[in-house]
């Protein structure tokens, strides 16, 4: 409390009775892949399409990565996290700029679009000099703008020592495998590298599962707590090029299921392996996938889209293209909202027509179902998890309840090394149930009263003296979440003829 001295008016700023929490985020996405260009390894934010051509190319055959990221901006998707996978940790980095080879030399421009450099190797300054040494020059325009003395024997004045540590324009780095002579003297235009190969090596299911540690594939990105759901379309890519068997398939999907159950806010939305029909798809999720949670989502078939690397149509993965459904979803309706029912956009056909029957192979197993409907478009017909639990059957119960719990935990740090008294537990129950009254009005809870729809407990009963020791602080939280109306039954009777409704 405040010392007062000498009379007058003082003013006091004093905090209100309850903190309002803020709900989190709840539809950003992040995909692993193949890209033509790009850091690898690295979670990168990108917020459209524009800003994933710039930073990781275009589309390029045989990459279902850019395909899946343009769906799902197409589909409504905002924010997304990109982890391009398949390079060697231990190569050098890509050149930053445009390169040209000299020799036994690789010359790169230290700055991107640095289109009007050359460099000219030729002869050293002074008389009677060794073979092995040279003058290299470097050109903007032709004229002369850097000049360096320079051999190609190890030493201080070895070219890669000389030009790497005194030119401002230009680096030079030694090509692996070939001998360290003296360029022939030539000029040579900087030009554009063109990008990598989509796939520079064999990929293994280590690539795609990576490291907390060393921030490696989708394990890296449990440092990155906005995330809030996880796709890898070019599993199934490196499957059809023969670079990974289906067991090495569903163990990179069983490591992004327990990434997701481990970290508690997220969901796996995963591919079934391509051109399969509706009974092996329930084989291959009931027997040899085996998948039983409830952080985990399957779309069954595969989508054709149109793709520009190729001109043609082509079936790809429809976990991109999914995310973004759930994105428009939770951004119109909300995250309580099943994100079912709803049109994929960019999508021209389906790898599988699949017939209400076949949908009743697959619907009680979790498998959500894409379907064609004559004058309604192609639509998301299933809304469920891998879940065999009937509490946490669909797929807007565990997101809307990822979204409670990360927003609930944010919006109560406060209370960290508060006093743990009766206030204390007050102010809680005050915090927790004003923000859970705004979810009831947006219609997320059950109920036609907030009493039916939630309730918050911290008291004496849930924190006793051998708790308050303890320094903890308990509080129960009791939600009746809403659940789609799946199954929509009219019944009809007939009536007589002559028998009227309407009492006279």
């Amino acid at each position: 409390m405040p010392t007062y001295l000498s009379p007058g008016v003082y003013v006091e700023e004093v905090e209100a009775g309850a903190r309002p929490i803020e709900g989190v985020g709840t539809a950003v996405a992040a995909f692993v892949g193949f890209a033509a260009k790009g850091e690898y390894n690295t979670p990168t934010l990108v917020s459209n399409w524009a800003q994933y051509s710039e930073k990781f190319g275009d589309f390029a055959e045989g990459c279902y990565l850019p395909l899946a990221v343009y769906g799902y901006f197409l589909n409504g998707g905002t924010n997304c996290y990109v982890v391009r996978v398949g390079g060697d940790r231990t190569a050098p980095a890509l050149p930053a700029g445009p390169s040209a080879v000299l020799g036994s030399y690789r010359v790169t421009a230290r700055e991107l679009g640095a289109g009007t450099l050359s460099v000219e190797v030729g002869d050293p300054a002074g008389e009677n000099q060794q073979e092995d040494r040279f003058t290299l020059l470097v050109k903007d325009n032709g004229k002369v703008v850097e000049s360096h003395q320079v051999t190609a024997k190890r030493g201080k004045e070895n070219v890669v020592t000389v030009v790497n540590t005194a030119s401002k324009l230009i680096t030079v780095e030694e090509v692996p495998g070939a001998a360290l002579t003296r360029p022939d003297k030539v000029t040579a235009a900087l030009r554009e590298t063109p990008p990598a190969p989509p796939v520079p090596r064999k990929v293994v299911a280590d690539d795609y599962v990576g490291d907390v540690a060393d921030r490696t594939g989708f394990g890296g990105l449990e440092a990155i707590d906005e995330v809030t759901m996880i796709a890898v379309p070019d599993l199934m890519s490196s499957y059809q090029r023969g670079m990974m068997t289906l067991e090495a398939v569903k163990t990179v999907q069983a490591a992004m299921i327990a990434h997701c159950e481990l970290m508690g806010d997220r969901m796996a939305i995963l591919d079934p392996p391509p051109d399969l029909t509706p009974a092996q798809v329930k084989n291959w999720t009931q027997v040899e996938a085996g998948y039983d949670s409830k952080y985990a989502a399957l779309y069954y078939p595969w989508v054709k889209v149109y793709d520009p690397s190729t001109s043609d149509n082509v079936f790809v993965p429809p976990s991109g293209h999914m995310a973004g459904v759930w994105a428009r979803s939770d951004a119109t309706r909300g995250v309580h909202k099943a994100p079912a029912n709803e049109p994929v956009r960019g999508a021209v056909a389906l790898q599988t027509q699949l017939t209400r029957a076949e949908q009743e192979l697959l619907n009680p197993i979790g498998v959500n179902c894409i379907r064609a409907f004559t004058g309604r478009g192609i639509r998301v017909w299933g809304a469920r998890t891998l879940s065999s639990d009937p509490a946490w059957r669909y797929l807007n119960v565990r997101r809307l309840f990822n979204y409670l719990e990360e927003s609930i935990l944010d919006g109560t740090q406060w209370v960290v090394f508060e006093p743990n008294d009766d206030a204390l537990w007050a102010r809680i129950r005050r915090t927790i149930a004003s923000f859970l009254v705004m979810e009831w009005r947006k219609g997320a809870l059950f109920g036609l009263t907030p009493d039916e729809a939630f309730y918050v407990k911290c008291d004496r009963e849930t924190n006793p003296a051998e708790g308050i020791d303890l320094g903890q602080v308990v509080c129960e939280i009791g939600i009746a979440p809403v659940k789609p109306a799946e199954f929509v039954v009219f019944r009809l009777a007939q009536l007589q003829g002559g028998t009227s409704l309407v009492n006279e």
